[in-house]
Formats: structure tokens, C-alpha cells, sequence
């Protein structure tokens, strides 16, 4: 990514509109607005009515709106303009085979605006990822972690903590380098109780049960149950559409099927999986396994049972249930025990064919996602790649404070603690993560 190059992209998705906007950036973008213009650029930041010309012959492109944003004070800290067209692909695209013969311009890669935004101080790391997040956001919950991420809530948690240490290591590395200024021997021992103070702060946020990871990637719910309960029928019944198939024949569900839903502004996958039992076929036998691993690795599970067998119950289901289960007795139009409990919690009493108690089943399972899963007024972890970097700050931190280290040493897992949260937010040198953070965006972003 060239750092002198302009660079332009369709900032809005493809098909038929009724506005289409181009965005530029980079120490071009007044020249290219004066070239489609005849050099009737508009006043920087107000939008201005013009009529875009061919520069090659004159031809008329578009009559757009124009915003001229003049660096420093632009998302990219570059030079930008914005180009709002109307939104039929013909002028769209004259518009951009114009910007392709230009000299000085090329179209955008992925991310790149992003990426020059935090090049140049406009962003740091989590809220770069935050735009990401943003703009792939599919419930109320995923667009307002975003936003927090993107106001600087994680940023300004993580740069809190490593400025705590970046203090610390002066005090320490001042100790070292003046061996004879006598300090008192409580200094020592309240530098490691800050260390370790700080260990445990961290320590209590990546015990979060992946609450942010999961409110950005979804909450997997497994539907388990023996054969013909009605695990199929059920999860049509939740998602509001025949996803499944659904047949009188017991094994007709042989993989793990998933459809998303919103629960309450959290999304959920739902997955369905084969009837639990010991089955002879050998693919059959393979739904099983994996219908016993999509259990393992949910989040929450719904175990689904035949009310007509009450209060006989499938020892294999039972099996799986733990404090993340909700029980659930299907069948309830045929047989609906009273206040039924399995494995120690009431269960729910449905009927997936007429849809009696589907309601209140699905206002349970919002109750328990937002329990576990919801926003809370501390900021989340929202990527593996903040976790690890806090797990190794944690580490740090905790050889730090342990007794007998050579003030040497703890310095410098201070240090590496300290360098270990940088790498967050981007205040190290992180040049071996842009390319991985940048390259999922979209073009235009």
C-alpha cells in the first residue's frame, strides 16, 4: 500500500440505488474533484451540487453531490472527497472507469481506508476492528458492542492499564539504575502489590465466559433429544421457516443443521441435530457424533423429550444435560405433565405441531442468553487476538509479583506485560497484524 498513492472505492453495497457514493483518499483527491469538475471544487465540508465531466472529452458522467474533506481533519487524516451519484450501475460505473484512466489513482484494497485511518492516528486497533464489527452487525446487540468498542471503550480500558505499568516501570527501572538511594523497603512491596493488583484486574476480565466473542460471532444453541421427539419441528417453530425436513421416519436428520436467529438483540444459532441413539448405519452413527460434539461445544443447549413417554426419559439426552440445558417436553397437545422436572429444572411443555408454548420457550431462552450473554456496563473482549495478548500480559504480571525476583527481572516482565497490551490497541510497533486485521473489510471501508 503505497503511502503517496490516491486511492478510490464504491463506499456503498452493489445493485440498483438511489444513491451510489465514491470515496477517495490520498494527496489526489482535490486534483481528481477539479478534473471531474473543471475546477469547480466545492468548499471544504458542505455538500455541493456538480455536474461530473469526462476530463478526456467533456462527456457528462453525473449530476452528484460533492463533499471536499481536506486532510488532517478527515477519517483517513488524508485528503478526501466523496462522491454521491445516482445509484444506476451504468453511471456508477462510468464514474469509475474515468477514476481507472486518471494517473495517480488506483481502486482501494480491502480495508485500506481503515488502515490509513489508523496509519495516520485517526483509529487505534479496536476501533478499526469496531468499523468491522459495525458494518457486519445483524442485531441490536452486535451494533451497540461495536459502537462502544468504536467510542474507545476497550481502547481506553487497555491504555489505562498499560499506563499503570509504564508508571510502575519507571519506579522500578529508577530503583535499578540508583541502587544507593536507600529507598524503604515498603516501596518494593507496594510495587509488587500494584503488580499484582493489576494481574488480578486482568485476570477478572478474561474471566468473562467469552461473553463479547459471543455476542459478536453468535450464541450456539444445540437442539438434542432422541429420535422423532420433534427436534426438527421444534426448530422450524423458533426460526419461522421449514429449515429442517421434517418426517415421521426416526433418523431423517443425519448432520447438524443451523439456522441465526435474534434473541432479545443477541444473535443465536440454532443448531438441530441427529436423534441420539445407538445406531447400526454408518452414517447415521457419524450424525451421532456429531450431534454429541455440537452438544459439547454450545453454549446453551435445548434437550428435547416426548411428553407421551413421561416420565420415561432418554438416558442418552440425560447424559448431556448440565446447568446450561434447557429441558424442554414436546408433545405437550398430547400429554403435558404438570410442573415436570428434568435434571433438577422445570421444563418446558410444547407443542412444536400447534405451536402452544413455543412463546414462552423462546422468552426463556432470551432470559437465559441475555443472563450469560448480555451487555454489561464493563467493556468486552471481542477477539482471540485481545485475549491472547491479555493472557501473556497476565502471565507477566503474575512472575512479576511473585517473591524473590531480581528487580531486574521484574522489570522487565512489567515491560513485556506492558508490550503485551500495546499490541492492542496498536501502541507498539504491530505491523506483522495489519494485514490480518484489514484484509477481511470490505473495499470502500
Amino acid at each position: 500500500m503505497g503511502e503517496s498513492s490516491t486511492i478510490y472505492a464504491p463506499a456503498t453495497g452493489a445493485g440498483v440505488a438511489a444513491i451510489a457514493v465514491i470515496r477517495l483518499s490520498g494527496p489526489g483527491a482535490g486534483a481528481t474533484i477539479d478534473a471531474l469538475t473543471g475546477g469547480r471544487r466545492p468548499a471544504p465540508r458542505h455538500a455541493s451540487l456538480r455536474r461530473l465531466r469526462d476530463p478526456a472529452g467533456g462527456e457528462v458522467l453525473d449530476s452528484a453531490l460533492l463533499l471536499w474533506l481536506p486532510g488532517p481533519g478527515s477519517e483517513t487524516g488524508e485528503d478526501m472527497a466523496e462522491l454521491h451519484l445516482h445509484g444506476g450501475r451504468a453511471v456508477l460505473a462510468g464514474v469509475l472507469d474515468v477514476l481507472a484512466r486518471l494517473p495517480g489513482l488506483r481502486l482501494a484494497e480491502p480495508g485500506e481506508f481503515a488502515r490509513r485511518a489508523f496509519e495516520n492516528g485517526r483509529l487505534d486497533l479496536t476501533a478499526a476492528e469496531a468499523v468491522a464489527d459495525l458494518v457486519a452487525a445483524e442485531t441490536a446487540g452486535q451494533r451497540r458492542q461495536a459502537l462502544a468498542q468504536l467510542d474507545g471503550a476497550l481502547a481506553g480500558l487497555y491504555d489505562g492499564w498499560r499506563d499503570r505499568l509504564v508508571r510502575l516501570l519507571a519506579h522500578l527501572e529508577a530503583d535499578i539504575d540508583f541502587p544507593d538511594e536507600d529507598l524503604p523497603p515498603e516501596a518494593g512491596d507496594a510495587a509488587r502489590a500494584a503488580i499484582a493488583g493489576l494481574a488480578a484486574d486482568i485476570a477478572a476480565h478474561l474471566a468473562d465466559g467469552h461473553r463479547g466473542e459471543r455476542l459478536r460471532d453468535g450464541v450456539r444453541i444445540a437442539v438434542i433429544g432422541a429420535p422423532n421427539v420433534g427436534k426438527s419441528s421444534l426448530l422450524n417453530r423458533l426460526a419461522r421457516r421449514e429449515a429442517a425436513i421434517v418426517a415421521p421416519t426416526a433418523g431423517t436428520t443425519r448432520d447438524v443443521i443451523e439456522v441465526a436467529l435474534d434473541l432479545g438483540g443477541v444473535k443465536v444459532i440454532l443448531a438441530d441435530t441427529a436423534g441420539l441413539r445407538d445406531a447400526a448405519d454408518p452414517v447415521e452413527v457419524e450424525g451421532v457424533r456429531r450431534a454429541q460434539a455440537a452438544a459439547v461445544a454450545a453454549d446453551l443447549r435445548l434437550a428435547v423429550f416426548d411428553a407421551t413417554a413421561w416420565p420415561a426419559l432418554d438416558p442418552q439426552t440425560m447424559a448431556l444435560i448440565d446447568a446450561t440445558t434447557v429441558p424442554v417436553l414436546n408433545k405437550a397437545d398430547l400429554l403435558a405433565p404438570a410442573a415436570a422436572m428434568i435434571g433438577g429444572q422445570t421444563a418446558s411443555a410444547v407443542s412444536a405441531l400447534t405451536g402452544a408454548g413455543v412463546a414462552a420457550l423462546e422468552a426463556r431462552l432470551t432470559e437465559a442468553v441475555a443472563d450469560r450473554f448480555g451487555a454489561r456496563e464493563s467493556p468486552a473482549l471481542t477477539r482471540a487476538r485481545h485475549r491472547a495478548a491479555l493472557e501473556e500480559a497476565k502471565v507477566a504480571l503474575r512472575r512479576a509479583a511473585a517473591g524473590g525476583v531480581p528487580p531486574e527481572l521484574v522489570a522487565e516482565d512489567v515491560r513485556l506485560a506492558a508490550r503485551s497490551l500495546g499490541r492492542i490497541t496498536g501502541r507498539v510497533d504491530v505491523e506483522e497484524l495489519l494485514d490480518v486485521i484489514f484484509r477481511d473489510f470490505c473495499i470502500g471501508k
